[in-house]
C-alpha cells in the first residue's frame, strides 16, 4: 500500500481558544510538499497533528506509513551524542567490542559491519562533518540541524516532516539541505519560508484562515498561479467598478425620464384636459413606479457594491506591498564606513576578525557572507560601537540604525505608534500615522503593543520606525529574515527596495538578497574578508 497522509474533518483549537482548523480535508501523498501560509496560521501544528503530538478537537488523521520528524529546535542532554540521535549506540559498541576480541558469538552474528559506511554516508549527505561520538551540545544550532536530518535521512522513512529545516544554518548548511531534498524521492512535508529550498518540491499547499488550498508544482509556478489570481482579482474589481457607473447612470436615466413623465403629466393636467379620478391614478401609479425603480436600483448598487468589496479584499491580501519611502540625501560619494587594519574578538588571543579593511561608498549594497563562526555578528558589533577593536580603526561617518533578529531599539512594553515618535521626536502626529500607514500598520494597528507582535509584524515595525520619517544613511540588518513568513518577508523586500540609503546585511538567504539588490559581497574567511 503506498505511503500516504490523510486528514479528514480536522477541527482544532488554540489553548486561547482561537481556532485554526475547521473541518479540514487535506491529503499528501509520496510527494515532497512545501506547506506555507502567514505565521500564527497553523503549519507547526498541523506537524504536531500528523506526528500525534498533538489530537485534534475532532475528525481523523491517518498516517500509512514511517514518520521521520525534524523540528524547529533540537533539545539535547550534555552527554547525548550523533549516535544516540540516530539510535546507533548500543549497535557501535557492539563492533568495537568485536574490533577488541570481546563480542560474543551472538553479537558477532548480529554485528551490522556497514554501519559506520551508513552513517558517514547519511552525515555527508547533510554535509556534516562529524564523528558518531561527537556530543551534540558541542554543535552550533545549525550542525545540529544537520545531524537531525542526517538522522532521518538513515532511518529511511516514507514521509519526512520537517519544521523550518534551513533556519540557523550558514549558506553551505542550506546548500546541504536543498541538495538532500532535490533528491528525496519518498514523501515529504516542509514546512519553510525559504523560497529557494521551496524551489525543490512538487507542490506547495497553502495555508490561510479559511483551509488549505493545494497548487502544484515548485514555488516559482505556485508565484505564477498567485499572479493569475491576483489579475483575475483585478478584472473583477474593475468589472464591478463599471457596473457601480453603469448602475447609477442608468438609475440617474430612469429619474429624468419619470421626471420628464410627471412634468408633461402635470402640464396636461394644469390644461385642465383631464379628470380628476384619472389625475389621482396617474399620480399614484407615478409613485409606485418611482418606488420600485429606486429599490431595484438600490439593490443593483448594493449588488455591485459588494461584488467590488470582494475584489478589493482579495486584491489587499494577493497584491504585494509597495512602500514609498523619504530620501537619505545619500551622496554617491560619501565615505559611509571605513575599517582600517581591525583586529577584534572576545577572550584575549582569540581573534574572532583579523587585519580587516573595507569601506563603504555612497549607497551600496553590501553582503556579509561567510559560515557560522566567520566573525559576521562581531564585525557588526564593531560598526555599531557594541565592541571596540583591539587594533585598527572603525569610523562611521554618517547616522545608522541597526536591525537585528529581536528588533531590539523597539521598546516592547509601549505601542508601535509611541516607539514611531521616540525614535522620531521631531515628528508630528500626522507624519508618524503616515510613514506607519506605509508599512501596513494603518490606525488601531498602529497602537498594537511591541510585545505582541508576530515576528514579521515586528520586522516591519522596526523598518517603519526606522525609515518612516527621515530614513538613517546607513541601516545594518542581522539575519532579517529568520523565523519570517514569506508573506513578511516580501513586505520587508518591498520596504529594503524602496530605501535609497548604503545597505549591511548579514543574511543566508540567496533570494531575499537577489530581491534587495545586494551589488557586493564580503565574504569572511577565518577572520579577514575577500571581496
Amino acid at each position: 500500500m503506498p505511503a500516504s497522509i490523510t486528514l479528514s474533518q480536522i477541527s482544532w483549537s488554540a489553548p486561547d481558544g482561537r481556532p485554526l482548523f475547521s473541518d479540514l480535508d487535506l491529503s499528501f501523498g509520496p510527494e515532497r510538499t512545501g506547506l506555507v501560509g502567514r505565521n500564527g496560521v497553523g503549519k507547526t501544528t498541523l506537524l504536531k497533528l500528523v506526528s500525534g503530538e498533538l489530537r485534534p478537537h475532532a475528525g481523523t488523521i491517518s498516517v500509512s506509513g514511517s514518520l521521520g520528524i525534524l523540528r524547529q529546535s533540537v533539545q539535547v542532554a550534555p552527554e547525548e551524542t550523533i549516535a544516540d540521535l540516530f539510535g546507533v549506540t548500543a549497535a557501535l559498541a557492539v563492533l568495537h567490542r568485536a574490533e577488541a576480541g570481546r563480542a560474543t558469538a551472538d553479537e558477532l552474528a548480529a554485528a551490522d559491519w556497514m554501519l559506520p559506511a551508513r552513517i558517514a554516508a547519511a552525515l555527508g549527505r547533510t554535509g556534516l562533518d562529524a564523528e558518531p561520538q561527537t556530543p551534540l551540545a558541542a554543535l552550533s544550532g545549525g550542525q545540529r540541524t544537520r545531524a537531525g536530518l542526517a538522522a532521518l535521512v538513515f532511518a529511511e522513512p516514507d514521509f519526512l516532516l520537517l519544521d523550518e529545516p534551513t533556519n540557523n544554518l550558514d549558506r553551505d548548511g542550506r546548500e546541504a539541505v536543498i541538495a538532500l531534498m532535490s533528491g528525496w524521492r519518498a514523501g515529504a512535508v516542509i514546512v519553510s519560508h525559504d523560497r529557494e529550498l521551496l524551489e525543490s518540491v512538487d507542490q506547495i499547499v497553502e495555508l490561510t484562515s479559511l483551509g488549505a488550498t493545494r497548487y502544484g508544482g515548485n514555488w516559482s509556478h505556485y508565484r505564477e498561479r498567485k499572479a493569475l489570481e491576483l489579475a483575475a482579482a483585478q478584472h473583477d474589481l474593475a468589472d464591478a467598478e463599471k457596473r457601480m457607473a453603469e448602475v447609477a447612470r442608468k438609475t440617474q436615466a430612469t429619474v429624468e425620464r419619470q421626471a420628464r413623465r410627471d412634468s408633461a403629466g402635470r402640464k396636461t393636467a394644469a390644461k385642465g384636459g383631464i379628470p380628476r379620478i384619472l389625475l389621482g391614478g396617474m399620480k399614484e401609479r407615478s409613485e409606485t413606479t418611482g418606488g420600485d425603480n429606486a429599490r431595484l436600483a438600490e439593490r443593483r448598487r448594493s449588488q455591485a457594491l459588494e461584488e467590488a468589496k470582494a475584489a478589493r479584499e482579495k486584491i489587499e491580501i494577493l497584491q504585494p506591498l509597495s512602500v514609498n519611502l523619504p530620501s537619505t540625501g545619500l551622496s554617491a560619494s560619501k565615505i559611509v564606513l571605513r575599517m582600517e587594519a581591525v583586529t577584534a574578538g572576545y577572550r584575549p588571543g582569540d581573534a574572532v576578525i583579523r587585519d580587516l579593511s573595507f569601506a563603504v561608498t555612497g549607497p551600496e549594497r553590501i553582503a556579509l557572507t561567510g559560515r557560522n563562526g566567520s566573525g559576521k555578528t562581531t564585525l557588526l558589533a564593531l560598526v555599531t560601537g557594541a565592541l571596540k577593536p583591539w587594533a585598527g580603526t572603525v569610523a562611521v561617518m554618517t547616522g545608522f540604525a541597526m536591525l537585528d533578529q529581536k528588533v531590539s531599539l523597539l521598546d516592547p512594553s509601549v505601542s508601535i505608534r509611541d516607539n514611531f515618535r521616540r525614535i522620531n521626536p521631531l515628528s508630528d502626529e500626522n507624519t508618524c500615522r503616515a510613514a506607519l500607514a506605509r508599512f501596513m500598520f494603518r490606525a488601531d494597528a498602529a497602537l498594537q503593543t511591541v510585545s505582541t507582535l508576530s515576528g514579521g509584524q515586528l520586522l516591519r515595525a522596526g523598518l517603519a520606525c526606522t525609515l518612516g520619517s527621515t530614513p538613517p544613511p546607513l541601516l545594518i540588518l542581522d539575519e532579517p529574515t529568520n523565523h519570517l513568513d514569506i508573506d513578511s518577508i516580501s513586505a520587508v523586500e518591498a520596504g529594503l527596495s524602496a530605501y535609497d540609503g548604503a545597505l549591511l546585511v548579514v543574511s543566508h538567504d540567496e533570494r531575499f538578497l537577489e530581491n534587495i539588490g545586494i551589488e557586493r559581497r564580503l565574504e569572511l574567511t577565518g577572520g579577514a574578508a575577500v571581496g
